[in-house]
């Protein structure tokens, strides 16, 4: 954390799945936040997770999240709708940050809407470990993805999205050889 600037930190969630929105958060945390539980979502439990939405959402100074649906991921690719969600929930937030910290290790200049600067942005490899804020972005992009896919799992019951949120398991691929591909799943994965 820079002193005196505001920092937002961002991660995404649902890289991976078959199908599915991938999904983004964007969190600007005062500087004092503390929170012992509050680490790398991959690192929770679903239940930690839940847990913790709600604090981060209390406590932040402004969060936002954003989703890419399937079939923009179909026409942009994986890594640019990433992204591009990560972007969308930035422009979403009710303060504009000074710096960007983003989760990973690739990014592309962001220039808030009206303005004719790019934030300075930072990548940081495993940044969820690293930094509260794109931890509490992991979590919330996590949470918002595991709600969406639940949602989806109402409609489309067989590929069981409600345990698998979308993910290549022998159940999903199964259910996909067996039901076809629903308009949530990416076609340019290989989904068969």
């Amino acid at each position: 954390m820079i002193k005196g600037v505001v920092e937002v930190g961002c991660d995404e969630a649902g890289r991976g799945p078959l199908a599915g929105s991938v999904f983004a958060a964007a969190v600007i945390l005062p500087q004092d936040f503390r929170c012992e539980e509050l680490n790398d979502s991959k690192q929770l439990t679903e239940k930690q997770r839940e847990s913790l939405r709600p604090v981060i959402q209390e406590q932040a100074i402004a969060w936002a999240v954003a989703e890419v649906t399937a079939k923009e991921i179909d026409r942009l690719n994986i890594l640019k709708a990433s992204i591009l969600a990560m972007q969308k929930a930035i422009a979403e937030l009710a303060v504009q940050p000074q710096h960007i910290l983003v989760d990973g290790n690739r990014w592309r200049p962001y220039i808030p809407e009206g303005g004719v600067l790019e934030i300075p942005a930072d990548t940081v490899v495993h940044g969820d470990a690293t930094y509260m804020s794109i931890a509490a972005a992991s979590v919330l992009a996590k949470t918002y993805r595991d709600d969406y896919m639940l949602r989806l799992h109402a409609e489309f019951p067989q590929y069981g999205w409600d345990k698998n949120k979308g993910y290549p398991t022998e159940q999903h691929y199964a259910a996909i050889k067996e039901y076809g591909l629903t308009p949530y799943h990416r076609k340019t994965f290989r989904c068969l």
